[in-house]
């Protein structure tokens, strides 16, 4: 989170630059919270034996951290590298990315309105972060509604807000999916399917949609919109013009939605 000051919780990942690494441990300073120190002891540096700690971590490096134990008082905090997964470690380094980039648009935000960075905070920054828990969401959410925020907020700084925010975020987007199986026994099947898988992108009328094959008979519908409903809409003519397409020729087309 932005302009951190006080202590990471217990279980938090954060965002480290190791510092300097012994034999017992490695040193890191803490990227979100004030450079404060955070220590990795050698049983947590990865699972087993660690012969040579270098061969997981060595000073300069960038990576991510579960928090085990914080002591205010002491100001020491425990860190564990083993704990933290390739996955949550690519996601967590992505959020601090957008956030040090969301630093730097409120920054533009106000030079634009003439006022200090700090003076931004107070008139609108600290709102932003109190209501979505990151800057980057806040300027993520207008784009994709500006006028809701248009709505919900006021101030002289809005206009700008929203200026800033289109210049340099893109528009937010989801993803779904779902499988067709698609089977047909007529002697040219193969092509009154490939007719089919046609129609249906032709369906979805300049759409971001694709159908590619996951192995006879299924294939697989991908669609990407601005929001769940408008990609439920494409999905549903992407798969309705299919599936009409091919039991008009006697062949058979279910969609089959994936259970989470």
């Amino acid at each position: 989170m932005s302009r951190a000051r006080g202590f990471p919780e217990n279980g938090e990942l954060v965002v480290c630059t190791v510092t300097s690494v012994k034999n017992f441990g490695a040193f890191v300073t803490l990227d979100e919270y004030d450079e404060k120190e955070g220590f990795i002891h050698v049983r947590d540096v990865a699972t087993g034996w660690v012969k040579y700690i270098r061969d997981y971590i060595r000073e300069g490096q960038k990576t991510v951290c579960k928090v085990l134990g914080v002591d205010s008082q002491k100001g020491h905090i425990d860190l564990s590298l083993k704990s933290v997964n390739d996955h949550q470690k690519r996601e967590r380094i992505q959020q601090w990315k957008n956030e040090k980039k969301a630093e730097k648009l409120l920054e533009i935000v106000a030079q634009r309105i003439d006022v200090s960075v700090d003076d931004a905070y107070d008139l609108f920054g600290n709102t932003m972060l109190e209501d979505y828990g990151t800057l980057y969401d806040a300027f993520e959410s207008v784009v994709a509604d500006p006028e809701s925020f248009l709505e919900d907020y006021e101030g002289d700084w809005l206009n700008t807000f929203i200026e800033v925010a289109k210049e340099n975020i893109a528009p937010p987007a989801v993803q779904i999916e779902a499988n067709l199986e698609m089977t047909s026994s007529a002697p040219n099947g193969v092509e009154l399917i490939r007719t089919a898988l046609m129609a249906g992108l032709d369906a979805a009328d300049g759409a971001d949609a694709k159908i590619t094959s996951v192995g006879s008979p299924r294939y697989r519908i991908v669609v990407c919109a601005a929001d769940y409903k408008e990609a439920e809409d494409i999905l549903k003519r992407v798969s309705n013009a299919a599936i009409n397409s091919l039991t008009a020729n006697g062949g058979v087309a279910v969609l089959k939605r994936e259970s989470k």
